[in-house]
């Protein structure tokens, strides 16, 4: 069969936006589509998404995305063979099994209402905040699936009653997206992949179930709840009703471990995606590390049913991207975001200003949801230039916050790769197109960060992961990764030691000062 005649389909489903993209059997995209969807924010710190939007985005961009590659020529229809899917992790929808309607808005990752019940598990469970890491590598936090679906089951009218007659169900986007796409209330498949249910604080990392001690502590029922599978494996047909149907999906991810995927990161290697937040991921191979410096022990991939499973250190930060849409959208001192890099580049320094983007607390590797955004160093200097230039920092000071972690926790390790040789950042995201975004990164890390040409590297991950399924990719092939450096762009530190020491040491005076501001009165 010849490369021509051979596509694998992959939908990205991000925190903004939703697209489809076409890859021809050598990973180059023939067809692509993105459609924007509504965030809503009900209350201050609240983060909503309409699912039935979100379902009907992932239909439209099938259909145009599916339009463009026929029209420049490629029989799609006969030659694709598979679909991968990728999505905003931890984000948490429960839906009617027999109306196929969700019972509330879905509740975004980032959102930070379930903090009073985060407070009340903390004060009640002899663990503290702590008390699930030994089962599922991550800390009681707003973050987390469990906690978001606690309150649907307090707060939503009616969701304990249909979670007793057994017509309500959860799941995280993945879940139900699948769900619609192979037949909804006609038999929908009800099942997420091993790394989104990694996100949800309620799987067991060690035995890739759902772990019954914490389902049983947070009374949750086990019902409600979608079966385990891995990332790479034919999960089911699209059905009827679909631009597209017929056709296997057969890969899964998270959308920052289908990142590692496109990236190929192997053990010891480590990526940053920069996104609405940023996400920051080392692949330790097949030994789980508990950190000690306040990152997540989560699942990387798992590529097949019988696959071994590889873990990895996730930093997550909540606002990067954001911060430059709220310069745009909040208080208009952009009109794209794309021109925030002419505006910093008008200054060579952010003159003090220091910005630190706790618009929803802070995660990794700090951890508090009593953060509240500040900006810091303003004096009658201070210009526009400068705050722009403060938020494209504020990414990569958090950035660095978090490898600084990560160094540090596998340094514990004697077998750890890194150790000895040059570390480079492999980035991508839509924000990495920003050249001056990059050197920052490269300047306050005093190491290399590197971008690959193809900058969209969770949607080609979840078309390896669904190709591996099928027999159109190898693990060696989606692994080999000198070619793909090769046409990389590196960017190297240039700032002097000295000063990028202050720096850091200024950042973190500014993030100690946006703390026990939560209280604040409005």
């Amino acid at each position: 069969m010849s490369d021509e005649e051979v596509f694998i389909g992959s939908i990205d489903q991000g925190t903004t936006s939703t697209r489809f993209i076409i890859y021809d059997r050598l990973a180059r995209a023939v067809g692509s589509h993105q459609v924007e969807f509504t965030q809503f924010y009900p209350q201050a710190g609240w983060v909503e998404h309409d699912p039935m939007e979100i379902v009907e985005s992932v239909r439209i961009c099938m259909a145009k995305a599916l339009d463009k590659a026929t029209a420049d020529g490629h029989n799609v229809d006969s030659g694709l063979k598979a679909i991968g899917l990728t999505n905003q992790r931890e984000t948490t929808v429960v839906w009617s099994k027999s109306t196929g309607l969700p019972l509330y808005n879905a509740i975004v990752w980032m959102d930070v209402r379930t903090s009073s019940i985060c407070r009340k598990l903390e004060k009640e469970l002899p663990g503290g905040r702590t008390h699930f890491v030994e089962s599922c590598g991550l800390p009681i936090s707003t973050y987390f699936s469990a906690l978001k679906l606690l309150w649907l089951l307090d707060n939503v009218d009616g969701l304990s009653e249909a979670v007793k007659k057994g017509d309500a169900v959860f799941g995280t986007i993945d879940t139900w997206l699948i769900w619609n796409l192979t037949g909804g209330v006609e038999n929908g498949l009800h099942v997420t992949d091993v790394s989104n249910a990694s996100r949800t604080m309620l799987m067991n990392l060690k035995t890739l179930d759902w772990d019954k001690s914490t389902l049983d502590t947070l009374g949750i029922p086990l019902n409600i709840l979608p079966k385990i599978i891995s990332n790479s494996e034919i999960i089911g047909n699209i059905a009827k009703g679909w631009p597209i149907t017929g056709i296997p999906i057969a890969g899964c991810l998270g959308d920052q471990h289908a990142a590692m995927v496109g990236q190929s990161c192997r053990k010891g290697e480590a990526k940053s995606t920069y996104g609405t937040g940023a996400f920051i991921l080392l692949n330790t191979g097949e030994e789980m590390i508990k950190s000690n410096h306040g990152l997540l022990s989560t699942v990387a991939y798992k590529l097949g049913p019988k696959a071994p499973v590889n873990y990895a250190l996730e930093g997550s930060i909540a606002i990067a991207g954001a911060a430059v849409q709220w310069l745009r959208d909040s208080l208009g001192i952009i009109s794209s975001a794309n021109e925030i890099e002419e505006l910093a580049s008008k200054v060579t320094s952010t003159g003090g200003v220091y910005f630190v983007p706790a618009f929803n607390g802070l995660f990794a590797p700090w951890w508090r949801d009593d953060a509240w955004g500040i900006c810091v160093g303003i004096t009658r200097f201070t210009n526009k230039s400068h705050i722009a230039r403060a938020v494209l920092e504020s990414m990569c000071f958090q950035v660095k916050d978090v490898l600084d972690s990560m160094h540090k926790d596998a340094a514990q390790k004697s077998d750890d790769k890194t150790e000895g040789t040059e570390f480079l950042l492999r980035v991508d995201g839509g924000a990495t197109v920003n050249n001056l975004l990059m050197q920052i990164q490269a300047d306050l890390l005093g190491s290399p960060v590197v971008r690959p040409a193809d900058i969209e590297t969770t949607a080609l991950g979840a078309a390896y992961a669904a190709g591996l399924a099928v027999g159109v990719y190898t693990q060696d092939e989606i692994f080999s990764s000198g070619e793909k450096m090769k046409k990389a762009t590196t960017f190297k530190p240039v700032l002097e030691e000295e000063l990028r020491k202050k720096k850091v040491d200024s950042w973190c005076l500014a993030v100690s000062r946006s703390f026990d501001l939560a209280d604040l009165s409005l």
